[in-house]
């Protein structure tokens, strides 16, 4: 804990001494990639900085409704003159599929435990429950006050990072951050119906037709959608999120696995386990990574191949220690 608030320490006098930061997070980010940055972006503010928040894909659909979502830019370069980059929730600069950071002081903030410590501060704490606890403790630390608008994005990232804290992991420090968000403002229910009672229409036919491709073998559960199944959906990319959580719903599955075809013919594999196995190693033998419990990575079709060596990997272990 000692080391981490060491790190901690290190980032804010990097902030301290800077003025111009742009923020970013993977490609197509999750919840707590897009909840993170954006809340991450108003501390800065809070603290006197500019601070701009630049994505690859932009914000998904079901994000969009969060305070300050409309100031995010989707580009697939950085532009403007800055004088650091907080990447968050990334093991790389390629994962944020952004030209122009490469000469950019670089911040990394991260709670994975495929972190990997490639900028010039690397603040990686794979006890954090999500990378939204990370930004808490900093704009705690930077003695920002949580607006409700914060807390939002914050709390909108926490629980979905968590499955709605039921991922491995959650425990009480889980929940006292969460009621520390709520105490701040945010909403629960609104933000639970933002992202779980706000599907498209496209992802409830494209898991009807996941949901045909369904096979159990043992404990293994897996699905998959071809790229003329999602245009005959008319679904787009983040259409496919979740959808693998439904065949990990299957009493007796431990492991689920959701294949979709890409244009290229390549897969994108998203993996989740109920805690027995730890996928996201499974996930870092194909160059992918994440949590023990939720994971993904991307693999050469054909798809035989792609799943023969998904479930190679994963009944091979490793069992979470």
């Amino acid at each position: 804990m000692e080391r981490t608030h060491n790190m901690l320490e290190d980032v804010l006098r990097q902030i301290g001494q800077r003025e111009r930061f742009v923020l970013t997070s993977h490609a197509r980010p999750d919840g707590d990639a897009v909840g993170s940055a954006l809340a991450c972006c108003q501390v800065l503010r809070a603290m006197g900085k500019q601070a701009d928040v630049v994505l690859h894909d932009g914000v998904p659909r079901i994000y969009r409704s969060l305070p300050f979502a409309d100031q995010v830019v989707q580009s697939s370069r950085v532009i403007g003159s800055y004088e650091a980059a907080i990447i968050l929730e990334c093991d790389s600069i390629h994962r944020t599929r952004l030209e122009g950071l490469e000469d950019q002081f670089l911040i990394s903030i991260d709670h994975h435990v495929s972190g990997r410590p490639f900028a010039h501060v690397n603040w990686v704490d794979p006890h954090a429950v999500a990378t939204a606890e990370m930004v808490f403790r900093l704009a705690r630390e930077a003695g920002v006050t949580f607006s409700p608008e914060i807390a939002t994005c914050l709390y909108t990232a926490l629980m979905t990072d968590t499955g709605s804290f039921m991922f491995q992991g959650t425990n009480e420090n889980t929940f006292a951050l969460a009621r520390e968000l709520v105490l701040a403002g945010a909403d629960p229910a609104l933000c639970a119906r933002g992202i779980y009672f706000a599907h498209s229409e496209a992802k409830i036919r494209l898991l009807g037709e996941a949901l045909r491709n369904l096979y159990i073998e043992g404990q293994i559960g897996y699905v998959w959608v071809t790229q003329k199944q999602m245009e005959r959906c008319n679904a787009i990319e983040e259409d496919c999120e979740g959808l693998v959580n439904y065949v990990l719903s299957i009493g007796g599955v431990e492991v689920a696995a959701f294949f979709r075809e890409l244009p290229d013919g390549r897969y994108r594999v998203s993996l989740r386990s109920k805690g027995k196995i730890d996928v996201a190693r499974v996930a870092e033998s194909f160059g992918g990574g994440g949590h023990e419990c939720a994971s993904g990575c991307s693999l050469d079709g054909p798809l035989a191949d792609a799943v023969r060596q998904v479930l190679l990997q994963i009944r091979r272990g490793p069992s979470v220690q």
